[in-house]
């Protein structure tokens, strides 16, 4: 017996020092030769975590380094429940697969703190990104309460037959739950040669992960978030990834994958593992905003990416930009995970998330769809139908229905000063924020966003092609369609630049409400009385107020009168076209008032003639004499047409 204990301490140190060798536990192995943080006297790395004899700590594998007796925090989050996700985590049992990682990583028990041979002198200390202290909550779960709960984004056989869907075999179920060694080979560090984190395969493009998250599973009546995975652009993109960037090893986003924006340990952002953008951008709160923050790391400039993105944070940082959440503000991902409701009713907030699905969103290149169809970059997000303004679609087809969560039948619309002067219609629905009724078919007149153009009357001054912002470049065909993101838009978009320009969509803008090109509102301190902003003969080019009409509307014929008499009248006495004109539609039926050509009075400019109300309506002919009754700029407009004689000198001397 003496004979065969001693041969086994033979193999057994034999072993140890080959595994040195080779270097096989690499960082594991606390000998002082091993290169690691940690190291004590002795050559026996093995002995740092087994005993060949005997087992005190009640640890399987011949456990010697002492157990931890720490209570953890574990992972939680609003998703992570019976309904969406696996029911949550449990303690670590004592002396099971994760509780051996964590008698050192929770940073507890001194590593080398054996049961058999006492604690071994240590030199230095571990590094602290591998110390995870009691709270496991910014972590990956693992020790979750038993049975799994399966869901969509879940392979079906970890609950079914408690197997991955990794084809190496190497990522599994340990006793049917996740564990540390699920995913980490503790006795060899370099398996994933790139990112030598004692992982059990290679785990580039996100490999590990997809062995158990399945972008390709279809459960009816369930959404699998995941879909598209395989074609989006973090799937896909070749960009070199820069060090500075501290996103790991793999050195190119498609490689790098799911850790573009997830943490497996010690995440900046609890819920969801999401890290914090490199550098952390002060101004974007992590806690109520932790889902913009791993956005951030690519998409604010800098030099995280060999080439760059477009730069959204200073897009949305601009005086007209899409509000971050903040204070009360809160965004949550149970937001538009639930089947019943996709409306963001938690006040006014904006995240990337909201618009767009990190997990199926594309590149957008040189082609677009045609209007309304949802953009690339949009792929995947969920939207509420303009039917009703609340059916959810997962996912949206058309761009309008993402903008609806926010910008229909929601209860957090407000009216912020940032965004400038909002005209009040004199025909309004009782919610004025909703464009629902608005941009609604049923609408006497509306822009054709979320219809085809059906309007009766010739548009004469219809371009058939956008301009670009230089107004004498042809962009897209304007046809049946055009888009929300057509009006409401970064000023230096790429699609409608003439080269280069910044990102597209609704970001923000140096324009008022975040519109693309420069607007310029008529305003008065009461209704009726004088304007103060008027632009007496204005230049009608892409620099001028109306630019952004001039991107689909001929200013110039505008003021040749085709479609009605007196317009070069009131555009050269220096009106507006939000005195007269809606943006989106007429929202509402009025008796006084037909809407037609989007008219639909500034309530805040003009007031009622008299007792007439306020009235509009028009004739058959294009080019007749429409009939406007009531005050404006201090003058009254009356039913034949005439204008007091005072009034119509001040017009007339203003357009000379």
């Amino acid at each position: 017996m003496t004979k065969f204990v001693a041969a086994w301490l033979v193999i057994f140190v034999v072993s140890c020092a080959m595994a040195q060798n080779t270097d096989v536990l690499g960082m594991h192995n606390l000998s002082p030769s091993s290169g690691s943080p940690v190291y004590s006297g002795g050559s026996l790395g093995c002995t740092f975590c087994h005993a060949p004899h005997s087992n005190r700590t009640g640890g399987n594998g011949l456990w010697n380094q002492q157990l931890s007796a720490q209570t953890y925090t574990p992972y939680t989050s609003s998703t992570y429940s019976g309904i969406y996700h696996q029911k949550g985590n449990t303690q670590p049992p004592l002396g099971m697969s994760s509780s051996l990682c964590l008698s050192c990583h929770d940073g507890t028990v001194a590593p080398g703190q054996g049961s058999i041979y006492g604690q071994q002198t240590n030199k230095a200390s571990m590094f602290s990104a591998d110390v995870f202290g009691a709270d496991l909550s910014t972590s990956h779960p693992f020790s979750m309460v038993l049975p799994l709960s399966d869901a969509p984004d879940l392979a079906a056989s970890l609950v079914a037959s408690k197997r991955t869907i990794d084809p190496l075999h190497k990522v599994r179920l340990i006793a049917g739950n996740v564990e540390c060694t699920s995913c980490h080979n503790p006795h060899v560090q370099a398996i994933d040669t790139k990112s030598q984190n004692f992982l059990v395969r290679d785990s580039s493009s996100g490999q590990m992960c997809l062995s158990c998250h399945d972008p390709l599973r279809v459960v009816t009546g369930q959404v699998n978030q995941l879909t598209g995975w395989s074609s989006s652009m973090h799937a896909t993109a070749t960009n070199p990834i820069m060090s500075s960037a501290n996103l790991g090893s793999y050195g190119m986003v498609a490689a790098t994958a799911c850790l573009s924006c997830h943490v497996p340990h010690k995440a900046g952002g609890a819920a969801r593992i999401l890290r914090i953008a490199v550098p952390a951008l002060p101004s974007i709160d992590p806690i109520a905003d932790p889902t913009t923050q791993p956005c951030l790391t690519c998409h604010a400039g800098g030099s995280n990416l060999q080439v760059a993105a477009p730069n959204v944070y200073i897009e949305i940082s601009k005086a007209s930009g899409h509000p971050y959440p903040a204070g009360p503000n809160l965004h949550d991902a149970a937001e538009s995970v639930a089947t019943t409701s996709a409306l963001l009713n938690n006040n006014r907030h904006a995240t990337c998330v909201d618009c767009h699905n990190p997990h199926d969103a594309n590149t957008v290149g040189t082609v677009f769809p045609v209007p309304p169809a949802i953009r690339v970059s949009q792929s995947g997000v969920v939207g509420v139908s303009a039917s009703d303004g609340t059916t959810v679609l997962t996912p949206a087809v058309n761009q309008f229905e993402n903008c609806l969560r926010c910008h229909g039948t929601s209860t957090g619309k407000q009216i912020l000063a940032k965004y400038g002067y909002l005209p009040t219609r004199v025909v309004s629905a009782a919610d004025s924020l909703n464009v629902i009724p608005q941009l609604s078919p049923a609408a006497t007149s509306s822009h054709p966003v979320t219809h085809d153009s059906s309007s009766t009357l010739v548009q004469f001054s219809l371009r058939t092609y956008m301009m670009k912002f230089d107004g004498t470049t042809q962009a897209r065909l304007i046809g049946q369609r055009i888009f929300c993101t057509d009006c409401h838009n970064s000023d230096d978009n790429r699609e409608f630049s003439v080269s280069g320009g910044g990102p597209n969509g609704p970001h923000g803008s140096i324009y008022s409400h975040i519109l693309e090109r420069r607007y310029e509102f008529s305003q008065a301190a009461t209704s009726g009385q004088t304007i103060t902003n008027l632009f007496p003969n204005p230049d009608l080019t892409a620099t001028g107020p109306y630019a952004l009409c001039a991107k689909c509307h001929d200013l110039t014929n505008v003021v040749t009168d085709v479609s009605f008499s007196k317009h070069s009248l009131h555009i050269n006495a220096g009106f507006s076209c939000s005195v007269c004109h809606s943006a989106h539609g007429m929202g509402s039926v009025s008796t006084t008032v037909s809407g037609e050509r989007l008219v639909n009075f500034d309530a805040s400019v003009v007031a009622q003639n008299g007792t007439t109300p306020i009235t509009y309506s028009h004739t058959a002919s294009a080019t007749s004499n429409n009939t406007c009754i009531l005050q404006c700029h201090g003058y009254n407009h009356n039913a034949d047409g005439s204008v007091s004689a005072a009034a119509l000198r001040s017009i007339r001397g203003k357009a000379k």
